[in-house]
């Protein structure tokens, strides 16, 4: 997995995963890490599997290290969804931090990397995070300093997905409050 990692440079994960988090949309299933899809195959919730410990709690987040370009990442990542305190893989009953945001690269930036993070937790996170279906605030955060401030533990999946601009991506935009 780890040279998967190093060939899609995704330098912003601190340590390898010990595997590839199963990740589906739909019809779309991701493969390989770096697999290429668009923002229409992707614009809604995916299932998140991965192998889990019972009684273990987890997080899972993904974010655009390619924000707003991969040429220029002034922002190295934008926040598309986080979920803490999930029980194994069901992530609807964990407690959503960010509310899920598709895919949604500026038209004529390129191919973007979407990066999702399973974390196993240490224990039960007491917070009242929220981001809602806004972009405030996404551009600011960043995973590893989020794995820090809830005191997550080691990073155990990961999965990486690219997209470009596509008619959907505009749709996405008008759903911002």
């Amino acid at each position: 997995m780890e040279s998967a990692w190093s060939k899609n440079e995704l330098d912003q994960v601190e340590d390898c995963p010990k595997e590839q988090a199963n990740v589906k949309f739909n019809d779309f299933h991701l493969n390989e890490i770096g697999q290429i899809t668009t923002p229409t195959v992707v614009q809604n919730e995916p299932t998140v599997t991965w192998t889990t410990e019972n009684g273990k709690l987890y997080s899972i987040f993904m974010t655009d290290p390619d924000a707003p370009s991969r040429a220029e990442p002034k922002f190295r990542e934008w926040y598309h969804w986080g979920v803490i305190n999930i029980p194994g893989t069901n992530i609807k009953e964990g407690q959503v931090v960010a509310e899920y945001v598709g895919a949604g690269p500026p038209e004529g930036t390129g191919l973007h990397r979407y990066v999702f993070l399973v974390y196993e937790q240490n224990e039960k996170v007491e917070t009242s995070d929220k981001i809602g279906m806004v972009m405030k605030g996404r551009d600011t955060q960043k995973i590893q300093d989020i794995a820090k401030k809830y005191k997550l533990g080691c990073l155990v999946a990961a999965a990486c997905f690219q997209a470009q601009y596509d008619d959907y991506v505009p749709l996405l935009y008008a759903k911002f409050q």
